[in-house]
């Protein structure tokens, strides 16, 4: 992806821009219409934990997707979550989708046998595949904060939060990176500092 996007192995990434070329359209969330005030709201503040963003299933005619980010979250949590979308196109991901399982007009508040999503009495199931999840972040996250660059680094002595500002990510995304490549031993050596674990 890195060699697709044209960029070394120390320049930092831009998944807006690899977005155009996965077919990507992100969307800002202030321009999404017929979110009631009460939904747009718990998005993005008691439930804006509760998701980073996603693509629609369904191609526009086309044959691009929109993508929605959190504006809850932080740039860099923007950008990984944005990498991981360009991921799954890249590695030809069947997208998930959120479909109408069944209508229960009875479902009433605090029914806990029923799924937890219902809306307008149907009953709402999310397909979910968790290896391709798993591998869309990994590939994306390794787009992002490539090996070679962040070994020089970790031997080099620089911190996580060094590393991290250069390639424009997250702290916890660059220590992932560290422990995935089995840097992590290097890292508390080199580094002399105290690391948390993430």
């Amino acid at each position: 992806m890195r060699d697709f996007a044209g960029v070394s192995g120390d320049q930092p990434l831009d998944p807006f821009a690899l977005a155009q070329s996965a077919k990507l359209l992100v969307v800002d969330f202030d321009s999404i219409e017929g979110l009631s005030p009460g939904s747009r709201e718990h998005l993005l503040s008691e439930g804006a934990e509760e998701w980073s963003g996603g693509a629609c299933s369904r191609p526009l005619p086309n044959g691009w997707r929109l993508v929605i980010l959190n504006p809850a979250h932080g740039k860099q949590r923007n950008r990984a979550t944005l990498m991981e979308e360009v991921a799954h196109v890249f590695l030809g991901h069947t997208p998930n989708r959120l479909a109408v399982i069944g209508r229960n007009p009875t479902v009433t508040k605090g029914d806990l046998s029923e799924p937890p999503a219902v809306a307008g009495g149907r009953a709402l199931a999310r397909d979910y595949n968790h290896d391709d999840e798993e591998a869309a972040y990994a590939i994306g996250a390794a787009a992002l904060v490539p090996y070679s660059s962040l070994r020089r680094l970790v031997m080099k002595g620089s911190a996580a939060q060094e590393v991290a500002r250069h390639f424009h990510v997250s702290r916890q995304l660059v220590e992932y990176r560290i422990k995935v490549t089995h840097l992590w031993p290097e890292y508390k050596r080199a580094s002399g500092t105290s690391v948390e674990h993430v």
